[in-house]
C-alpha cells in the first residue's frame, strides 16, 4: 500500500487549483458560468462511466458477476444525476442562454468524444461518429480503440455463450431461456436486469435532454450545425439492448 503523502492537503490531492480554474466564461454574463458547469460535470461523470463500464466488462468476461453488477449499478445512479443536472440547467431560460450562445461558436455537444467513447463502450458502434473527430488525433483515436474493443454488449453475449448458449442467430432466444429459468441461471437473469437498469437510465437522459434542449431554444438548429432538438428526438428509441426489451412481451 502507497503512504500517503506528508503534508497533502485536499486541494492537492483533488486538484482543485487546475479544477476550478477551468471555468472560463467568454461573454462576462452571469448565466454562462452555470452552463460551463453543467457541461464540465457531465464531462467528470462520463470520464467516471468509461471507468466502470471497462472494470464491469472485464469483470463479465471473468465471470465475476456479483462485482460487475456493483459497477454497473454504479453507472444508473451516475446516469440518474446526469438527468437531474437537466434541471438544474433548465433554470436557464432562453432570453438568458441566447445572451450567450453566440461565444460558443461552432463548440457543440454533439462533439463530445467521451459521450461517443461511452456509447461504443456500451454496445452502439456508429463509425459514422468518427467523422466529428480530426483523423490522427486523440479524440479520434480512443474512439477508433473503442470501436475495436469488445463492448458491454459484446461481454454479455460472450457470457451466454460460456454457459452453452448457441447465439449464431443472435441473443434474443438465449435471453428469453435465461428469463424463463431465472432460478437456475439467476447470475445471467441478474446481469440481464442490470443492462436493462442501465438502458432504462439512458432512455431517460435522453429524453430530459430534449425536453431541457427544446425548453430553451425549441427548434433551433444546435451551435455547430447539430440539428439540435430534431436530432435529439430521433435518438429516443435507442436502445442497447432491444432484445432484453422486446423478449417481456413472449414471457
Amino acid at each position: 500500500m502507497t503512504a500517503t503523502p506528508a503534508g497533502m492537503t485536499y486541494a492537492q490531492y483533488l486538484g482543485l487549483d487546475e479544477l476550478l480554474s477551468a471555468q472560463r466564461p467568454l461573454s462576462g454574463l452571469h448565466d454562462e458560468m452555470l452552463f460551463i458547469v453543467i457541461h464540465q460535470t457531465m464531462e467528470l461523470w462520463m470520464k467516471e462511466m468509461l471507468h466502470e463500464v471497462d472494470y464491469a466488462i472485464r469483470l463479465i468476461g471473468e465471470d465475476s458477476f456479483a462485482p460487475a453488477y456493483k459497477a454497473l449499478a454504479r453507472v444508473g445512479r451516475i446516469q440518474s444525476v446526469m438527468t437531474l443536472s437537466w434541471d438544474v440547467l433548465s433554470t436557464l431560460t432562453p432570453v438568458d442562454y441566447l445572451a450567450f450562445r453566440d461565444v460558443l461558436g461552432t463548440s457543440s455537444g454533439f462533439q463530445s468524444a467521451q459521450f461517443r467513447e461511452l456509447e461504443f463502450r456500451l454496445g452502439l458502434k456508429d463509425p459514422a461518429f468518427l467523422s466529428q473527430h480530426t483523423a490522427g488525433g486523440a479524440d479520434r483515436h480512443k474512439l477508433e480503440r473503442a470501436l475495436e474493443q469488445p463492448s458491454l454488449r459484446d461481454a454479455a453475449a460472450a457470457a451466454l455463450e460460456r454457459a452453452g448458449f448457441d447465439i449464431s442467430d443472435g441473443t434474443g432466444p438465449a435471453w428469453l431461456d435465461v428469463y424463463r429459468r431465472a432460478d437456475d441461471l439467476f447470475e445471467l437473469y441478474q446481469l440481464a436486469e442490470k443492462l436493462v437498469d442501465l438502458d432504462d437510465a439512458l432512455a431517460m437522459w435522453r429524453h430530459k435532454h430534449v425536453l431541457t434542449v427544446e425548453r430553451i431554444i425549441g427548434n433551433k438548429r444546435g451551435t455547430g450545425g447539430s440539428a439540435g432538438a430534431s436530432y435529439l428526438r430521433s435518438t429516443l428509441d435507442k436502445r442497447l439492448f432491444p432484445e432484453l426489451w422486446s423478449l417481456r412481451t413472449d414471457l
